[in-house]
């Protein structure tokens, strides 16, 4: 019997629905075209759900999806997923950013050439009847300034035609370094202004988000030089579409061409259908034959591989997670988890911060996925209302003001690898750390004593005097009760004339004997917990 059950609720290859349907653990339905009410009434039932971009995954479908584990989009943009009410339903959000790269960079291209040699409107008058050669004057891209913002894939690929045809590309991109901008050939701007300044092309392949919402405004326009040309192929948004008409009217602008608009689909009076130089297509630049069936099986193989063995690739929402990271740091997250609950149940409540420190071969990983799974166990094991996971433990924590930090360990161990994490209140800070024992991971440190422990069972974790007849009042006090002692780690500070001991039991002991422990005379505090 399937384990999950996926929703295709947009169209999608069908090689993308036989991928999802070759593991025997899901259950696909197809069911395209739905209404909002009929989308709510029955997400409740699935763990998957496959979109493009008719559906709208609302924050209203989210609060309906109670079993909702991810969703994967069908493409670049996620504009109709609440990303922001995924992450809070601990719902992993996946695009699929290769699938369409060489579609939409090829149609960009199309989009600049036809508008730099009035295809379109040549066309329109050959059929009509006329030849005219004398109104339809191209210019050549050969030479041309050339400014791209966003230089991930698509925006790679576009570089490189333009490059072919001899053109200068100037790149803007917070994330491009200079080697990987010496490495493309291109030179790089540190801002969109400055890679527009005085630029005769620009193409736009950056997501829409507040930030970039009208980028391309009327101050940025007017940088480019006179006759200079616009091409939109990402998300309608990015261009103030006013502005750009107005300087279309004032002859500062040569042309536009647009694939996307502020409004989907355009009305039919939108002013810049008067321009004389312009090109507009319907959002095409995803529909060739080859991307649709690319992003379909990439979507289906992502989700598929999500829900049966937790590779995450290409989310949106949190660090990616690919078969290769997962061996890695794979045998750290166990370890990650116990150690973030043990603090949780150890640490006193309401701390400011929480540090994660690393030592050895494993600061030299990716650590981001363990510090959040680290975060994680923390804050499922201190109890609090949100159901908690990886996706949406960060926005838990902030919303709790909770502070997490990592960094490597910079003080003298005696040990060769170590996991360190520290709870901090006011001026105290409360620390727990472990270890491996060979492949066993193993807790080595609670709250300044040097324990060794398993980081995972059911514990009895006492704090007293040091003093003699402790040890063996707690033996024989669990004996008495029929509680079987698995482990035990004694661990004394001579300075402070304290003691812990770390029991693992086979089973939780009473609560008469915990309160019995606890009025002990000596016996400073007593914890039973799982981990």
């Amino acid at each position: 019997m399937a384990t999950y059950r996926v929703l295709v609720s947009d169209p999608i290859s069908e090689k993308g629905v036989d991928a999802l349907r070759t593991a025997p653990e899901i259950q696909v339905d197809v069911n395209t075209g739905l209404k909002p009410d009929e989308l709510l009434a029955i997400i409740g039932d699935y763990h998957g759900l496959v979109v493009r971009s008719q559906t709208k995954v609302t924050p209203e479908v989210f609060a309906a999806a109670k079993n909702l584990k991810a969703i994967g989009r069908a493409g670049v943009g996620v504009d109709n997923i609440d990303r922001n009410a995924a992450t809070d339903h601990g719902v992993v959000v996946m695009n699929t950013p290769s699938g369409n790269t060489i579609s939409t960079a090829e149609h960009a291209f199309t989009l600049m050439l036809s508008l730099a040699r009035n295809i379109p409107q040549a066309h329109a008058t050959v059929i009509a009847g006329k030849w005219d050669r004398k109104s339809f004057e191209g210019v050549e891209m050969n030479g041309k300034r050339l400014a791209i913002l966003g230089m991930g894939r698509i925006g790679t690929e576009f570089a490189k035609r333009a490059q072919a045809f001899g053109m200068h590309v100037v790149a803007y991109d917070p994330f491009l370094t200079a080697a990987r901008a010496q490495g493309l050939k291109v030179e790089l701007a540190e801002t969109a202004d400055l890679a527009l300044a005085g630029a005769d092309v620009v193409t736009l392949h950056i997501p829409l988000t507040d930030e970039t919402n009208h980028i391309l405004n009327k101050a940025r326009l007017s940088s480019m030089n006179k006759g200079a040309l616009v091409v939109n192929c990402a998300r309608g948004g990015l261009v103030d579409e006013a502005a750009a008409k107005e300087l279309l009217d004032s002859g500062h602008l040569a042309g536009i061409a647009l694939d996307v608009y502020e409004v989907e689909p355009p009305p039919a009076d939108h002013p810049l259908f008067a321009a004389k130089k312009a090109v507009f297509t319907p959002h095409l630049g995803a529909s060739t034959a080859e991307a649709q069936e690319n992003v379909g099986i990439e979507v289906a193989y992502q989700l598929k591989d999500f829900l049966v063995s937790g590779e995450i690739r290409n989310a949106v929402n949190m660090p990616n997670l690919d078969a290769k990271t997962l061996e890695s740091v794979g045998p750290y997250l166990n370890l990650a988890t116990a150690l973030g609950k043990l603090l949780a149940k150890i640490g006193p409540g309401q701390v400011d911060a929480l540090r994660v420190s690393y030592l050895g071969p494993v600061s030299e990983l990716d650590t981001q996925l363990v510090t959040r799974t680290v975060l994680t166990g923390y804050l499922s094991g201190a109890h609090h209302e949100a159901q908690v996971n990886l996706v949406n433990a960060p926005a838990v924590a902030k919303a709790l003001g909770l502070q997490i930090t990592e960094s490597t360990v910079a003080i003298a161990t005696n040990w060769t690898e170590l996991i360190e994490v520290s709870a901090v209140k006011g001026g105290e800070t409360f620390t727990v750390a472990g270890t491996f024992f060979g492949n066993a991971p193993r807790i080595v440190h609670i709250l300044g004593h040097n324990v060794e422990t398993n980081t995972s069972g059911q514990f009895l974790f006492v704090e007293n005097d040091d003093r003699p007849g402790v040890v063996g009042l707690l033996g024989s006090s669990l004996g008495t009760a029929g509680v079987n002692i698995a482990n035990m780690s004694l661990s004394r500070n001579k300075s402070l004339s304290r003691a812990v001991t770390v029991i693992e039991v086979d089973s939780e002991p009473p609560v008469s004997l915990l309160e019995t422990l606890r009025a002990t005379p000596g016996i400073l505090r007593v914890l039973s917990f799982g981990l």
